[in-house]
């Protein structure tokens, strides 16, 4: 044998034994993935369909009730009695729910209803859309507005913080008011969409602010208005020359996927490049129904990102964030964000330590594939934007205290229980 085959014989064994090894750590991984499932997907599914079932019984409902996202919408369950009376409730999740629901206002669409388990108190879909009594809770350094929103507010319901992009908020209404929401101050008693004068004054600053090159539609959530009035804002958008692209922030995805209508998807096309951001918060959300939605947004050409929040009890977990990550690029949706929580008045049993999504991120790394590790983001409080969370850029001072410094140089100090 040649000195050189000899030498590629050598190579093609280190070679089989390095993928051997890697077998190895992927078979690790993917039994941490089974251990750490909660449900079984085919039982899950079935589960799902008797809910389902149950929901449409008690609103005397047809198939073609339940894919109506108009339907879905008039049909929101936002009091205890309804939610007893689908689902009998025991008496200490009654009261529990009863408790909380007298002080903060809650609602959800009778398909995302049908995918949790009411009763169960640590249900991780349950806990993103039923209020507990830990919402009561006295919570210290905690504010309605962390973010400072009202003071970056040039102009009607805009928040800007960024040289070159901007938010508008159309509406403060959401198919679902999910427990952990950054805006909860704008739940109100009522839903309520942003006036038509204070949507065009945003508008306006845009078309007079030469620098805003990306617009981002939110609320609440912007999929909640009819296609004419979201059309409408899109399309005054588009005539400004210097906004080269749009953005659209929706939770309807996972909670009222029927939202994403044939219609709907025919009117984003004539505004390219649109580009639309997710909110999926653990693999359950990732129905049948949601991954249909997200490939009719794919296949009209739409880009599709996910803003995960970490959330404790929720997702706070390496192999539940590998197994909704890696399913969401099965969907054409690429993990974008996963956003530290922030100190939001009644949230703050959703909080994790910084340690904890630290972790995530150092196990995604190498574990799965890039296109399934997103950024982990901590959003300054006071407005001062978003920074991304890496060992190498922010000085832990104590136990849960932190120390990191903002894209603009601004050094800030974070703290969580």
């Amino acid at each position: 044998m040649s000195e050189m085959k000899q030498e590629l014989s050598k190579a093609r064994i280190a070679s089989l034994e390095r993928a051997s090894q890697l077998d190895k750590s992927a078979k690790m991984t993917n039994a941490g993935l089974e251990s750490a499932k909660s449900y079984d997907e085919a039982e899950y599914r079935q589960f799902v369909s008797e809910r389902k079932k149950a929901i449409m019984k008690y609103f005397n409902a047809s198939d073609a009730d339940w894919n109506s996202h108009i339907w879905q919408m008039q049909n929101r369950i936002d009091n205890v009695e309804t939610l007893n009376a689908i689902f009998k409730l025991d008496a200490d999740r009654y009261a529990e729910i009863a408790e909380a629901g007298a002080s903060f206002r809650w609602s959800t669409t009778p398909y995302y209803l049908s995918l949790m388990d009411a009763n169960n108190p640590k249900d991780e879909i349950g806990l993103l859309a039923i209020p507990t009594r830990h919402e009561m809770a006295a919570d210290v350094e905690t504010s309605l507005d962390p973010m400072s929103e009202e003071y970056t507010n040039p102009a009607g319901s805009i928040t800007r913080r960024y040289p070159d992009r901007l938010i508008i908020n159309v509406t403060s209404t959401c198919a679902m008011l999910c427990r952990h929401c950054q805006r909860r101050r704008n739940f109100g008693t009522e839903d309520h969409h942003t006036s038509a004068s204070d949507v065009e004054a945003s508008i306006e600053y845009v078309r007079n602010t030469p620098y805003i090159r990306d617009v981002l539609i939110t609320g609440g959530d912007p999929f909640v208005l009819d296609d004419s009035r979201l059309e409408s804002i899109i399309s005054e958008l588009r005539k400004i020359p210097h906004v080269e692209f749009i953005r659209l922030g929706t939770r309807t995805s996972a909670t009222l996927p029927q939202r994403v209508t044939d219609g709907l998807v025919t009117m984003l096309k004539k505004y390219h490049p649109i580009y639309v951001n997710f909110h999926f918060n653990h693999p359950k959300e990732l129905t049948e129904d949601a991954i249909a939605a997200c490939n009719k947004l794919a296949d009209a050409g739409v880009p599709l990102g996910n803003q995960m929040v970490l959330l404790k009890g929720i997702n706070d977990n390496k192999h539940v964030v590998m197994h909704l990550n890696r399913k969401m690029l099965t969907a054409r949706v690429k993990p974008y964000y996963i956003f530290h929580p922030k100190s939001v008045e009644g949230t703050l049993h959703f909080c994790c330590d910084i340690e904890d999504g630290l972790k995530i991120m150092d196990h995604l790394t190498g574990n799965t594939s890039g296109m399934a590790k997103p950024y982990y983001i901590y959003n300054a409080s006071g407005g001062l934007g978003k920074v991304p969370l890496l060992r190498s850029n922010f000085k832990k001072i104590a136990d849960g205290k932190y120390e990191i410094t903002t894209w603009e140089g601004n050094v800030v100090e974070f703290q969580y229980p």
